[in-house]
């Protein structure tokens, strides 16, 4: 029984030591094993000139926008005018019915008539010494009060053609033929649309950079690449209590009419530029809530000795953004090249294989297709 055991026991401790070999051999493997290398793209930050911008979200705003209405109550006899057109200061609009109107204006100049026929009379009989001074002055009072009554009438008619108040475009037509009206209803909305403004706010910190006659541009992505410059014309007199921001109003040129009242735009305001800022594809910052950073190419040798290509990592602190580009504040150097793009699948030390025949977009005012 005592060979027996001593038998099994050395067939158990020959098999376990097999074993260990094996693992052994497997672990001496994996480290003499190496990855192939990443393919990236690369490129050599220099220093180069930078224009900053200060950006905002604005509202566009008419010069000069109504509802155009009545204050007069009437039914709509006549409509001169169709949805969206564009209109000249003193084009007629709407006509209101106004039969009875008229009746008491051709009234008026009747007794309008009468007054001047009895004034003509009376003077050429105190020329004449036939008629008492206060009997001429009677009638000089009636001739006034029916003249003034021809020029009431001829307001009220007046006031029930309603024109268009200023050069503008109207919008969507808001009454019908024969539809009666109260004082105040609304007609149709209308607008001055060239130039615009647009108003804009800017924290207390950049109240500097506010300044009248300071060039702006806007931008309206969903109308595609086109601009639009303006300059600062005002400032409001006062900061908001709790943002500390102030409103800004930029007067904007709009020949076309494209920008339309009530529409938000991206508010561009150019600063002086700066020589020797270090610019980065966005697309070779890997993000990270404890820091951003990027991935430096240095030459290194691999087991065999061979030069190889490999990674080190780098936290920058970033700037303001521009398109395709973000500003490097710090981190970076003058010369080093960098990953600009595959930086998700990279680690530290990790060798990589440069391939720069085609090349991420590092445009400032990219305009991408099918957008």
């Amino acid at each position: 029984m005592l060979l027996m055991l001593v038998c099994v026991a050395g067939a158990i401790a020959g098999i376990a030591y097999a074993k260990v070999r094996q693992i052994q051999a497997g672990i001496a493997m994996g480290k003499s094993f190496a990855p192939p290398p990443a393919a990236v793209t690369t490129l050599t930050v220099h220093p180069q000139s930078w224009i900053p911008t200060l950006n905002a979200i604005g509202s566009v705003r008419a010069i000069q926008g109504v509802t155009v209405s009545t204050d007069l109550a009437g039914i709509v006899s006549e409509i001169h005018f169709d949805s969206g057109k564009t209109v000249k200061k003193g084009d007629p609009l709407v006509r209101l019915l106004s039969d009875q109107e008229k009746a008491q204006l051709h009234a008026a100049e009747a007794r309008l008539k009468l007054a001047q026929l009895e004034v003509a009379r009376k003077r050429e009989l105190q020329s004449k010494n036939a008629l008492a001074s206060s009997e001429v002055d009677a009638a000089e009072s009636e001739l006034r009060q029916a003249s003034a009554s021809v020029e009431q009438s001829t307001a009220l008619i007046a006031r029930k053609n309603i024109a268009a108040p200023f050069d503008g475009i109207l919008g969507i037509r808001q009454v019908s033929l024969g539809q009666f009206l109260n004082p105040g209803s609304p007609i149709v909305t209308m607008h001055s649309m060239d130039p615009v403004r647009v108003q804009f706010t800017l924290p207390q910190s950049q109240l500097k950079h506010a300044k009248p006659n300071r060039a702006v541009q806007i931008v309206a992505p969903e109308l595609g690449t086109e601009t639009w410059k303006g300059t600062i014309t005002a400032l409001d007199s006062q900061l908001n209590d709790a943002s500390r921001s102030i409103t800004v109003e930029a007067t904007v040129a709009n020949p076309e009419h494209t920008l339309r009242h009530g529409m938000f735009v991206n508010v561009e305001i150019p600063l002086a530029p700066e020589e020797g800022a270090l610019v980065v594809p966005a697309s070779a910052i890997h993000y990270a809530p404890y820091g951003d950073s990027v991935y430096v190419v240095k030459d290194s040798t691999d087991t065999e000795g061979k030069p190889v290509k490999i990674v080190s990592q780098k936290t920058i602190k970033l700037g303001e953004a521009r398109g395709d580009q973000v500003r490097v504040l710090s981190g970076l150097k003058d010369g080093e090249e960098i990953v600009t793009s595959g930086v998700f699948k990279l680690r530290p030390e990790a060798p990589v294989q440069i391939n720069n025949s085609i090349q991420p977009s590092n445009d400032p005012n990219p305009n991408p297709p099918n957008t």
